[in-house]
């Protein structure tokens, strides 16, 4: 049954509005080891959903964190793999999406960025904006996602907090609007100052940081009895922030042109809670999504959504394929038959499920802002829209301009379908690209990746999911550039120079280094080689 076939026109839609006013999609973003993955903990352990954090890896008797699952996220450390958490905090409904922590997965973060409506940025307080963390902001800059950053790792030595704040202007060019303030220096993290109500957040240390940091409200003058000169130059410190204009100010938010900054300690647990109230408070929820035509798609119209993510082996006893599916519009509801845009095809939706980490529970029905897993929806690709009753497409998520090249083949010749089955999964999953031509052969394509993690990745998964043992061999490319067919007849015969074919029918042009490029440029002049999308923009 689609939506709106109901015997009562306009319940279902109104319901849709009302059910996007309660949610909150949001990522979080940062360098690696600012804290992301632990702060996801954090979070769903502050919203009740989970009883005890798992954080820190490399902790002797610590779990590994529920929003990193895969194998090799567990053994290094790091996250390599987008993922979705939904749960509801004070009658809201959260969709946090982690996002991999690896500047060689950036390709992966930019298409979660593509389903969120804000991001939390984590800062280290003894690093500060790092290039992993202005590539990303670069991202949410081009798509306008409102910001709030979170100064994390208070509790250890690091800059001073003014420092860390006007980072953020001079280099970022984003307007800094404190809502708490440490009290103290980092290294001695006791608490915050809430600024816009003057009182005084003290932390108390739980074993580990494994369970919600206890937390009491003192008024002004009890913190000074308490803490002394150190709350004084806390005071002092917010009130030059508030002559200096760095009060809140919403509007300048959620224009993309300041931000609301917080101090604390995801692996504490100081501060999470503030940044939970936060989110819920001041992120935005869902709203009207433009198409493709860049007309915006009311939330009230019947349901629609795109995929943002394909993942493959999240359960080990079945092999199934999810695609993850950010709801835009209307309401969806499990086993409606809904249109793939691209092919106009009919899409049964009867296998829907909810997402928390690796676990996973059916669905029934969901609304915008919320992220449903269809499982083994094969025919479906990143960047695929999803409708039912009035036809949409949204626009596609490009792919990162390729920097590392390899070709691959079966280690063992008897395993050659599940070799080339293998491949065709990675591929559709967004986790390589796969180039090839009539020179090379179907047996021998070319792995084309933004980071090279990524050739470990699909060493490693070809091997354990598919039992198909792969050798790389690396090429000595390093750029790659969009060329129409009919131009590439004149690299024919050029050293240093390949051409191979995307699967989605895109000629590409190798290149192994700038120098090249310029001396082909110089020796055809009237050959047109686009730029494709870049992983710092």
């Amino acid at each position: 049954m689609t939506v709106g076939a109901d015997a009562h026109p306009g319940t279902r839609t109104t319901e849709a509005s009302r059910e996007a006013g309660r949610r909150r999609t949001f990522a979080v973003i940062s360098h690696p080891d600012a804290g992301k993955s632990t702060m996801t903990e954090a979070l769903a352990l502050h919203a009740r959903v989970i009883t005890e954090a798992g954080a820190v890896h490399g902790k002797a008797g610590r779990r590994g964190v529920v929003s990193d699952w895969m194998d090799m996220e567990k053994a290094r450390g790091i996250s390599i793999t987008s993922a979705a958490l939904q749960f509801t905090y004070q009658d809201t409904v959260v969709n946090l999406l982690d996002t991999p922590g690896h500047a060689d997965f950036s390709e992966d973060t930019y298409r979660v960025l593509a389903a969120v409506d804000a991001a939390v940025m984590l800062l280290d307080a003894a690093k500060g904006l790092e290039p992993q963390t202005l590539k990303l902001f670069e991202v949410c800059r081009y798509r306008q996602i409102p910001i709030i950053t979170f100064v994390n790792k208070w509790d250890r030595p690091g800059r001073e907090a003014l420092e860390l704040t006007d980072e953020l202007a001079d280099r970022l060019g984003l307007h800094p609007m404190p809502l708490t303030w440490p009290v103290g220096i980092a290294g001695e993290f006791a608490g915050v100052l809430d600024r816009r109500s003057g009182d005084y957040i003290r932390y108390t240390r739980t074993a580990g940081g494994a369970t919600a940091a206890a937390e009491e409200h003192l008024d002004a003058d009890a913190a000074f009895a308490e803490k002394g000169e150190t709350w004084t130059t806390t005071v002092e410190e917010s009130e030059l922030l508030s002559a200096a204009g760095h009060d809140y100010d919403n509007e300048a938010f959620l224009a993309g042109k300041a931000t609301p900054v917080l101090f604390g300690s995801a692996v504490l647990n100081f501060g999470v809670k503030q940044l939970l109230d936060l989110l819920l408070e001041l992120a935005p929820p869902p709203t009207s999504r433009p198409d493709v035509k860049g007309e915006p798609r009311p939330l009230d119209s019947p349901f629609s959504g795109f995929v943002f993510k394909v993942q493959a082996g999240m359960d080990t006893a079945h092999r199934d394929r999810l695609a993850f599916l950010r709801v835009c519009s209307g309401v969806f509801e499990r086993g409606m038959v809904v249109t793939h845009a691209s092919t106009g095809r009919p899409f049964a939706t009867k296998y829907a499920q909810a997402v928390f980490g690796r676990d996973r529970s059916t669905i029934d029905r969901a609304f915008p802002g919320d992220v449903v897993g269809l499982v083994n929806a094969s025919s479906l690709r990143v960047g695929d829209t999803l409708y039912a009753d009035e036809p949409v497409e949204y626009p596609a998520i490009p792919s990162f301009a390729p920097e590392h090249f390899a070709v691959v083949r079966s280690a063992d010749a008897g395993r050659y379908k599940q070799f080339r089955r293998g491949i065709e999964q990675l591929e559709q999953e967004g986790v390589v690209q796969v180039l090839r031509s009539d020179l090379r052969g179907e047996q021998a394509p070319v792995l084309a990746v933004v980071g090279p993690m990524q050739f470990e990745v699909a060493e490693h998964r070809m091997g354990s999911e598919f039992s198909a043992p792969v050798r790389m061999e690396r090429l000595d490319y390093q750029l790659a550039r969009a060329i129409d067919p009919v131009d590439v007849p004149q690299l024919v015969g050029e050293s240093r120079v390949e051409v191979l074919v995307r699967t989605d029918g895109e000629h590409l042009a190798l290149f192994t280094d700038k120098w090249r490029l310029a001396s082909i440029q110089r020796s055809h002049p009237d050959l047109v080689l686009r730029p494709l999308l870049a992983s710092d923009e």
